[in-house]
């Protein structure tokens, strides 16, 4: 600890300013009504962690920064005024055993030390210094709600949580896309095999004899049966796991009783209609945050948690809609076999038998195979319930 009444003498000290910038800057901060601190990180260009240093180096104690993500307890700072923590420039930021580590902008204040003892009971108390302008951070974080409402300052933790569904929802986009890819490769299928049939028919009616023109009609109709086949079992192969759909939508129903207590229970209104819109619009009511009348900076974590509860009923829709995309692939498999069958069992009926009459069943075949590929697709999506978490009961 230095015994030089100027706390930032130490900047000198390294080389960091010359006296003259030094009275300058005192100066400024005295005629601009500024922490001189401000000044100094400012307009005077010196880092954080040199001034902390050299505050660190004159109080004689280790220096404490500013940081969200450090859960503090909330037995430390229940029932403290903010008021007179402001005024004393202090605040209980975490405890190790039976020490309670204060945050203080003077640590040498005897009077502030006298208050932290009476309002903060502890076997012992360590000071570390720090900035007025962390102090102040820390007092309104922790203390513009009451103190059972708050979980640490999670803003951080909650930003990191909506990024990671942001990425999930990314990739279930990415499915939906794959599917859009499938069903557009089987309306290419669809269009080859009535291209062959159509070649059939035309064949069949003429005697059986093969123009040159049925031909030309049997090949384009090949090649895009092929290449939509082709294009459609890349993405059958690469399959959308609905397992995962389901443990997304268990994740955000967690996140969703996580903060529902910080949320209004009253009953939200009923859906005009059974549309999974409809219910979602009616549900998000729900879940309005509760501001108090206070400044609206003072309610970040109450309107980050609000923004997650959001986040999480996005991402469980965007994972029923991934689901129903997948059910529509089904269903359009499921239609177009049905339509190959019949028409292979109608095209055997009503032309009869003929040396070209194999391509029947090859179409009335290629239909099963749409059918029972379509049921792999969409049976799965029945078992699904719709809801993003509203319903879901506290354990």
């Amino acid at each position: 600890m230095t015994t030089d009444a100027n706390p930032y003498v130490a900047l000198v000290e390294d080389g960091l300013l010359d006296q003259a910038q030094l009275a300058a800057a005192q100066q400024s901060a005295t005629a601009r009504g500024l922490d001189m601190e401000r000044v100094l990180l400012k307009d005077c260009g010196v880092s954080r962690c040199a001034l902390l240093t050299a505050l660190s180096r004159h109080y004689g104690c280790r220096f404490f920064q500013y940081d969200e993500r450090l859960p503090v307890p909330s037995a430390l700072y229940a029932g403290l005024d903010g008021k007179v923590l402001r005024a004393g420039r202090w605040f209980p930021v975490m405890q190790l055993g039976e020490t309670v580590v204060i945050a203080a902008a003077d640590p040498s204040s005897e009077a502030m030390r006298a208050q932290v003892r009476q309002l903060v009971p502890a076997a012992d108390h360590e000071f570390r210094v720090a900035l007025n302008e962390d102090v102040r951070w820390y007092i309104q974080d922790y203390l513009h709600a009451e103190a059972h409402l708050l979980i640490g300052i999670e803003r951080t933790g909650l930003a990191y949580w909506r990024n990671t569904m942001a990425l999930w929802r990314t990739k279930l986009a990415c499915h939906r896309t794959g599917q859009a890819r499938a069903r557009t490769s089987m309306k290419l299928l669809r269009w080859g095999l009535a291209l062959v049939a159509l070649s059939n028919a035309l064949t069949r009616i003429n005697a059986n004899v093969l123009a040159p023109h049925h031909v030309a009609i049997l090949v384009v109709g090949i090649v895009l049966a092929a290449v939509g086949l082709f294009d459609y079992l890349k993405v059958r192969r690469s399959g959308m796991d609905l397992s995962c759909q389901s443990a997304l939508m268990d994740i955000t129903a967690e996140t969703i009783r996580f903060t529902r207590r910080y949320h209004l229970d009253e009953a939200p209104p009923k859906p005009e209609d059974d549309t999974p819109l409809a219910q979602l619009a009616a549900a998000i009511t729900h879940y309005c945050s509760i501001l108090r009348p206070v400044p609206a900076s003072k309610e970040r974590t109450h309107l980050a948690r609000e923004r997650n509860m959001l986040a999480a009923q996005r991402t469980i829709a965007a994972s029923h809609r991934t689901s129903y995309a997948r059910a529509r692939t089904g269903l359009s498999l499921i239609r177009t076999g049905v339509s190959f069958i019949g028409l292979g069992i109608a095209m055997d009926k009503m032309l009869g038998a003929g040396p070209y009459s194999f391509t029947d069943y090859i179409l009335a075949g290629a239909g099963v195979l749409m059918l029972i590929d379509g049921m792999l697709w969409y049976l799965p999506v029945r078992k699904l319930k719709y809801g993003i978490g509203r319903e879901i009961k506290e354990r």
